[in-house]
């Protein structure tokens, strides 16, 4: 079986019970940072298993090959990664999909994830969403990839580095025009911060503070109602 684990985002207490069981119970853990998920280990008493395996962005090939390999031969396989479900922009979704047309059983343990948390946090609207992962890091494509969401309804979610949120942000608004978003970084640790408003203000609020720790960013769809018109925004900057 192949069992795919979300572990804490931050907050080492949204560990689950069922979590901590699926990496005691496994034969081998794939995991992204061996490092830091034997510190996840020691910190709930799980012994770190025979298999302890690297499974990360360039090694997907020669890692998964192994663990297949683990698989076929009916050894239990925990999947997990730095933080969050191992597959959401996470190389992990190769080892689940290739397990899956092979016929090897799959579970999933839910917890914690970055993008409802966000969702939730931001106040924008919940009933329909689309997380589409990282933007590109290249200007051109990543004016391409907000410029696909301008007329779409729904409340976009991205993830960012927080070196580059000011240049996501000024994309965003530049394609998508001056709406609701917010801007959440460290989720669920200590210094949790969400910041709200209109794009124009983020992007003045970013520039002006350090952002620290992993970002995701939550974006209003193409309604009126979550937009603030030119002439608005211009009587504002007069005032």
């Amino acid at each position: 079986m192949l069992t795919v684990v979300a572990t804490p985002i931050g907050n080492l207490e949204d560990m689950s019970p069922r979590a901590v069981a699926a990496l005691r119970g496994a034969d081998a853990v794939a995991c992204e940072d061996t490092r830091r998920t034997r510190a996840l280990l020691s910190h709930f008493g799980i012994p770190h298993p025979a298999l302890l395996l690297s499974y990360r962005q360039g090694i997907e090939d020669r890692a998964g090959g192994r663990l297949l390999g683990l698989l076929r031969e009916g050894r239990s396989v925990a999947l997990c990664s730095d933080g969050g479900y191992p597959g959401i922009s996470d190389p992990g979704y190769r080892l689940i999909a290739v397990a899956a047309e092979e016929g090897v059983e799959i579970d999933v343990i839910p917890g914690a994830s970055a993008v409802p948390v966000a969702l939730l946090m931001s106040g924008l609207p919940t009933s329909s969403y689309t997380f589409k992962g990282y933007p590109p890091r290249k200007a051109g494509a990543r004016a391409r990839f907000f410029a696909q969401e301008r007329e779409l309804p729904h409340t976009l979610i991205v993830f960012e580095s927080p070196m580059r949120v000011s240049q996501t942000l000024e994309s965003a608004f530049a394609a998508l025009g001056d709406r609701r978003a917010a801007v959440c970084s460290e989720l669920t640790k200590k210094f949790q911060r969400v910041r709200r408003g209109f794009l124009s203000e983020l992007l003045q609020a970013v520039a002006s503070e350090r952002v620290r720790g992993e970002v995701t960013i939550v974006i209003a769809g193409g309604n009126p109602k979550f937009a603030r018109d030119e002439a608005c925004a211009e009587r504002d900057d007069a005032d």
